[in-house]
């Protein structure tokens, strides 16, 4: 508020300025020919001062409209230490809040970190989290969740970095942000180990990263989450935690079934206690992967109503949340497949979740079925076909057709503008 009252008074003196400018050189110009270097020098000076307090009531109006703000660094790569503030000024000659010497093209984004999120989200709805890989995800995501006006989550996995490169995707997601500006998301690290979530925290790009210290000791955990925790939360950077096992398959971690355990809900509030994390992954029954379920099972309300008493207001995440819808597995096998004894979490599962305090809910394995669906099917049917943008095109229609219906199960969908207000406060 009081940068943008500064803003605004700043705004209304360069406009009075440059019109006293404006009429002190043209009352120089009709004077005579003794200034004549005066004469022209004013108006250009007023012309200046009018440009520049049109600029700082605009800037004004943006904020006031809830678009809060993010200062790229000077070598217009670093982000400043408080990326929460969710403006980024990508330019190559401003310095931070307080201390702008000047400026150039301006683009505004809404990058925001899950905390925000989170804050709107909580006890009402889930936001949803979605895993992406490469440019036609990140379109069908971007398309879906506008399509839906619906918050949302860009999750990049350690994978998902070294698929192309850290720097492909981020330069995906940027341009995703450009081509749908009214979008509202954070940029999350999904699974990191120490190394990774200090990389990403100093990248200036993500808002979120999660350390995954899950398969350590106890003591072991809160010991490392501690250290990414005082070292995100120093540029503004939420942290996600997990404690307690989940079975499947994610990336090259395997948890076989007799070793996964539910999350203590006692160890979980001393956890959160100890380490100061912004949000914490909790096993309640969910599993990585495609197969994550033995006959007839869901999550586990009580572990989850427990956890919530112990940490009233707190945000809970669930991972490995994809349904494993049985009509795209069947269609998958139906064009050459092999996909069998398949299982995933019941969707009527995500709002009840949500209101007993899980804000987020990740997705990923889904997003995959509907690829690989969509895939074999056109090349069974178009055989002689080897352009793969057709079939790119028919992926980016029905990913965000998904996530459409994810945010509908998620509550999250409509809630775009309630966040937006929100944020502005």
């Amino acid at each position: 508020p009081t940068v943008g009252l500064w803003l605004l008074a700043s705004g209304f003196r360069h406009l009075a300025s440059g019109i006293w400018h404006l009429a002190s050189g043209i009352w120089h110009l009709a004077s005579g020919f003794w200034l004549p270097a005066s004469g022209f020098w004013l108006p250009a000076s007023g012309i200046w001062h009018l440009a520049s307090g049109i600029w700082h009531l605009w800037l004004r109006l943006r904020r006031a409209m809830g678009l809060p703000f993010r200062f790229r660094s000077v070598d217009g790569n670093k982000a400043d230490q408080a990326p929460h503030m969710a403006k980024i000024f990508p330019c190559r000659s401003l310095c931070r809040l307080g201390n702008v010497t000047s400026f150039s093209l301006i683009h505004f984004t809404m990058i925001v970190t899950t905390a925000q999120l989170f804050k709107h989200a909580y006890g009402k709805y889930a936001v949803g989290a979605y895993n992406i890989n490469n440019a036609e995800q990140a379109m069908g995501l971007f398309r879906g969740a506008i399509d839906s006006k619906a918050p949302f989550i860009i999750q990049i996995s350690k994978g998902a970095r070294k698929y192309t490169d850290k720097r492909m995707l981020e330069a995906i997601i940027r341009a995703g942000d450009k081509i749908f500006p009214e979008a509202i998301f954070a940029v999350h690290l999904d699974h990191g180990d120490e190394e990774t979530c200090y990389d990403c925290i100093n990248s200036g790009f993500y808002s979120s990263v999660m350390i995954d210290a899950s398969h350590e000791s106890f003591e072991q955990n809160v010991a490392i989450t501690k250290r990414v925790v005082d070292a995100a939360h120093k540029k503004g950077i939420s942290v996600e935690a997990e404690l307690g096992k989940l079975g499947g398959v994610e990336e090259d971690i395997k948890v076989e079934d007799g070793h996964a355990t539910l999350t203590n809900p006692e160890e979980a509030q001393k956890f959160v206690a100890l380490t100061g994390c912004d949000s914490l992954a909790c096993a309640i029954g969910t599993s990585h992967g495609a197969f994550k379920f033995k006959g007839k099972q869901s999550l586990h309300f009580d572990v989850l109503t427990k956890i919530k008493n112990l940490l009233p207001n707190y945000p809970l995440v669930m991972h490995g949340s994809s349904s494993v819808p049985k009509e795209e597995v069947d269609r998958i096998n139906k064009a050459g497949g092999t996909i069998k004894d398949s299982s995933g979490v019941n969707v009527e599962e995500y709002l009840p979740a949500a209101k007993l305090g899980v804000t987020k809910i990740n997705i990923d394995t889904d997003g995959r079925l509907v690829w690989t669906r969509v895939h074999r099917e056109f090349f069974r049917d178009k055989p002689s076909e080897f352009d793969f943008r057709p079939v790119g095109k028919i992926f980016m229609d029905e990913y965000a057709k998904f996530i459409v219906s994810r945010n509908q199960l998620l509550g999250s969908a409509g809630q775009l503008d309630s966040l937006r207000a929100s944020l502005a406060k």
